[in-house]
């Protein structure tokens, strides 16, 4: 009997680890659509298709390419997400791989082309308000035409394709030539068909640009030996075109969270301050974790922030060691939640420049507005009826309408943030300060009485 247990759980443990290797051996490929206008949306598709097939093992990446192009940012972008990829990334041209698809086609080292399709034309065009194309100065054209050149080559070369023929889809001045062979006049932008794009040259007679011609995907796994792998399709999701949106407005909704949170620390109770910045706040995060930036991680990091700077304006008045470490924490966990991730890793942020500059810029800018934001606020709310409203009638219980007490000098009870009490001659008074926090047991000045609002400065420095 024990013998029967023994080989039947040998027989199980044997056919489970057959099964494993059966399941980590399947092969998988992730196919991305990039179809009709190249736009940050596609981006965040890319991102998360990049992240996923590494973290799964995947033996392919196929870009499924029908466009005629789009934003140059946004190729840009997915360009150097496709360049931290260590899966092979193929190109499937099923008609069209016009100016920004044919820059990010030609990223990838491997690129087919379905009979009748055609790549190349990434001549730069600025579009105007109503839609069409706008004239520009010569210089500036030129700025943008080198500006988007320098980018098709580099794109080329990470392709390991001929950097001269993909500058000849961008300028029209350019004669591109292959041996005695004259691929493209000069006068005319560079645009191949399928046929053009596979032609054998060179001394060596290797393909100019596409690696074959095939009616569809599956006929090019195929050709890859990956006929039997599972395909995986990514599509744009109605939450990434949401984060896209937020994403664009990340600044404004950092700058406003920042200095909500800071003008709830300075007023008393819960209020319009602290819901604002803290929507705004929960808006960002949730945007950039729908794009695959930010995690839990960075939440984390903010709130702590957050309690470390609470710590410091209602425990330890002044700001010291705690204050500056909250801030800090909060300014890393909103430049790790807007820099792009390395795929496949658990450490989320790519420290390269161009995908660590911008996000650290965006922050920075945001920090700054935040201050005159505060600033402002600090300096015109105390005088408007919403924040009387919002300070005074829990604090100022009774009426004080005593011009006599203009001038008087005395010493703040307790902290005034702006709202506290204060001893004058002996008596105790609720006051209120010019929106700037005032510690207790400081020399304090009433300066204005309008009815039950005492308006009080610090004269400690004075």
């Amino acid at each position: 009997m024990v013998r029967k247990i023994l080989f039947s759980l040998l027989a199980l443990l044997i056919t489970t680890t057959v099964r494993a290797e059966e399941t980590n051996t399947a092969q998988l490929v992730y196919i991305i659509p990039v179809e009709k206008m190249i736009e940050p949306a596609l981006l965040y598709v890319v991102r998360r298709g990049v992240d996923e097939a590494t973290r799964n093992n995947a033996d392919a990446i196929i870009l499924k390419m029908d466009t005629t192009g789009g934003r140059v940012d946004s190729a840009v972008a997915i360009v150097g997400a496709l360049g931290r990829s260590d899966i092979p990334v193929y190109t499937f041209v099923e008609r069209e791989a016009i100016s920004a698809g044919a820059m990010i086609a030609l990223s990838t080292p491997y690129i087919y082309m379905k009979p009748g399709s055609v790549i190349g034309d990434i001549t730069p065009i600025s579009m105007g308000m109503t839609g069409s194309v706008q004239d520009l100065p010569e210089a500036v054209e030129e700025k943008m035409t080198s500006y988007v050149a320098a980018h098709v080559r580099s794109a080329a070369e990470q392709g390991g394709h001929d950097p001269e023929l993909a500058e000849a889809m961008v300028r029209r001045d350019i004669e591109f030539k292959v041996g005695d062979i004259v691929i493209s006049d000069s006068g005319k932008v560079l645009t191949l068909t399928n046929t053009e794009a596979a032609q054998l040259v060179g001394e060596d007679q290797h393909p100019l640009l596409s690696s074959g011609t095939v009616d569809s995907i599956d006929e090019m796994l195929e050709a890859l030996d990956l006929q039997q792998a599972e395909q995986i399709t990514m599509e744009v999701s109605a939450a990434e075109k949401l984060a896209r949106l937020i994403a664009g407005i990340a600044p404004i909704l950092m700058m406003i969270g920042l200095g909500g949170i800071w003008l709830e620390f300075k007023t008393p109770g819960f209020g319009i301050f602290g819901i604002a910045g803290i929507s705004c706040l929960l808006l960002f995060f949730f945007g950039h974790h729908l794009a695959g930036l930010s995690g839990l991680e960075d939440v984390l990091l903010f709130s702590l922030g957050v309690i470390l700077l609470a710590i410091e304006v209602f425990v330890t008045p002044g700001f010291g060691v705690m204050g500056f470490s909250g801030m800090l924490l909060i300014f890393v966990s909103f430049v790790s939640a807007m820099s792009e991730r390395l795929p496949g890793h658990w450490r989320p942020v790519d420290f390269s420049p161009d995908t660590f500059s911008a996000p650290l810029l965006k922050v920075l800018l945001s920090f700054a507005g935040a201050i005159v934001l505060v600033v402002v606020a600090g300096k015109f709310l105390p005088n408007t009826p919403m924040f009387r409203t919002l300070t005074l009638s829990d604090v100022v219980p009774n009426a004080e309408d005593d011009e006599s007490l203009l001038g008087l000098e005395g010493l703040s009870h307790s902290d005034l943030r702006p709202a506290g009490s204060g001893y004058f001659n002996g008596r105790k008074l609720d006051v209120v300060s010019y929106g700037d926090y005032i510690p207790r047991q400081t020399e304090i000045r009433i300066v204005e009485v309008h009815g039950n609002r005492i308006v009080v400065e610090d004269i400690s420095h004075g």
